[in-house]
């Protein structure tokens, strides 16, 4: 399969017109919410094959997994939490060197030398903060994990920067301690 495909990468200048980094180039001017958007748009609009402009589109796609395209992924139309977001990640990364940041497809992973955080913008509204404090009681505040299920045993519903305070802050630094 890997032959093939780089047979029609290499192709693809002499039968589309244009390189697959030139077709890139195109598609990031455009938002597709679906694969099939993009493929018929390149049927369409610039005549390529089907075949053609199902590899480019699916090529192009697996660019936009950095960090920075899976975040702003996971806040699309829910900008108004970036400034938490933020505001958490400039408390843990004051913990230590061995903080490692990592963005999945839903969710920030928040690493020592084992997950202590988890960060998910749950609604529009509101990010969950899942943290993994074993044998801490839960409050008000402080909850079970809830969705996180065993990935975390505490949950933090946040919805105002004012919240990412003292109290929350020594919750993470309990995580991060525990996390070696």
């Amino acid at each position: 399969m890997e032959k093939a495909l780089q047979t029609m990468i290499d192709n693809m200048p002499e039968k589309t017109g244009k390189s697959l980094s030139e077709w890139k180039s195109i598609l990031k001017t455009k938002s597709f919410t679906k694969h099939l958007e993009g493929v018929n748009y390149l049927k369409k609009e610039h005549g390529v094959t089907h075949g053609f402009a199902n590899t480019i589109v699916t090529l192009s796609k697996e660019e936009n997994n950095s960090p920075t395209d899976l975040v702003n992924q996971q806040y699309k139309g829910k900008e108004n939490l970036i400034p938490i977001y933020e505001a958490l990640l400039k408390v843990v990364t004051t913990f230590g060197d061995d903080v490692t940041v990592t963005p999945k497809k839903t969710t920030v992973s928040v690493i020592r030398k084992k997950q202590f955080a988890l960060i998910k913008p749950a609604t529009k509204t509101r990010i969950d903060l899942g943290l993994k404090i074993k044998d801490k009681s839960t409050t008000d505040r402080l909850e079970s994990s809830g969705p996180f299920g065993s990935m975390c045993t505490h949950r933090v519903q946040l919805t105002d920067i004012r919240q990412v305070d003292e109290e929350l802050t020594d919750w993470l630094k309990e995580a991060y301690e525990k996390a070696e």
